[in-house]
């Protein structure tokens, strides 16, 4: 199979080049391929002829939505509805990833594929509509929700963490409860899902729950660090962006694809790291 594979220098687009590996594999970087850009969308598809694309760009700034959300609609919205028209006039599968953010967070079980979206922050809403227009345009795809990225490599949570080690103390929100989700994991379910032509919508998180504090008590323990984590609430750790109270994921959809448990996952990101 021909993939073209978009946002392919961030942590998901890195990712997959292993589980893709027995594919032909195009994977473009922002630099080389401005998923904003129809044109260009339209061209690149053209030229690769793909059987597949997997959509894994996306404007991740969470609090700078807040106060550039045009900019974030480009990169969350249009980008994707590039995508899903330029596959669409092919008939050509298309594949895109979205997050927890479009759960508005209030909820006290797992969040499953059928449960009414309803974000609170400019990133979800961004994101939301990138999740519509690949419905609306292009009938062959698959749109995957997850939460918590991390890897080894790149910027995200884990890796933040670490870097503040060396602080007497490092205090974490302890009232906002996710699914951590390893890259490589991530990118080993979509590889499964998209050979199965089970179209629709899927959530793909890490499996379990825990906080962004309990999250750091595991990471500091398996790293052997002495570092005092000290529990503070969201309201203590104002942030521009509104985050969802509790964004936990779940899978109801066939074909049933669970990711590894997150204490697991996490594991493995520091055998990663040596």
């Amino acid at each position: 199979m021909r993939i073209l594979v978009t946002g392919a220098a961030g942590q998901l687009g890195r990712s997959l080049a292993a589980p893709l590996a027995r594919h032909d594999v195009t994977a473009c970087t922002r630099a080389e391929l401005d998923v904003t850009n129809l044109d260009a969308v339209r061209s690149a598809v053209a030229s690769t002829k793909p059987d597949l694309v997997i959509n894994a760009a996306a404007y991740n700034r969470v609090d700078d939505a807040e106060a550039d959300a045009t900019e974030a609609y480009r990169g969350n919205a249009l980008a994707p509805r590039n995508l899903a028209l330029a596959t669409a006039e092919r008939g050509v599968p298309v594949a895109h990833v979205s997050t927890d953010y479009v759960f508005d967070g209030r909820g006290t079980r797992p969040y499953h594929e059928y449960d009414t979206p309803n974000p609170q922050s400019a990133y979800g809403r961004t994101k939301l509509a990138g999740e519509q227009a690949v419905r609306e345009v292009n009938p062959r795809h698959y749109v995957v929700r997850t939460a918590w990225v991390y890897h080894e490599e790149g910027a995200n949570f884990p890796r933040t963490m670490l870097s503040l080690a060396t602080r007497p103390e490092v205090r974490v929100v302890d009232d906002q409860v996710g699914s951590p989700t390893y890259a490589p994991h991530l990118a080993q379910a979509i590889a499964r899902l998209v050979e199965t032509g089970a179209f629709g919508t899927y959530h793909f998180a890490g499996a379990g729950s825990v906080s962004w504090y309990g999250l750091t008590c595991r990471l500091f323990a398996l790293r052997g660090l002495r570092t005092p984590v000290v529990p503070v609430t969201s309201e203590e750790f104002s942030r521009p962006a509104p985050r969802p109270r509790y964004s936990v994921l779940t899978t109801l959809q066939e074909p049933r694809i669970v990711l590894p448990p997150w204490e697991d996952a996490l594991a493995e990101f520091c055998r990663a790291l040596g």
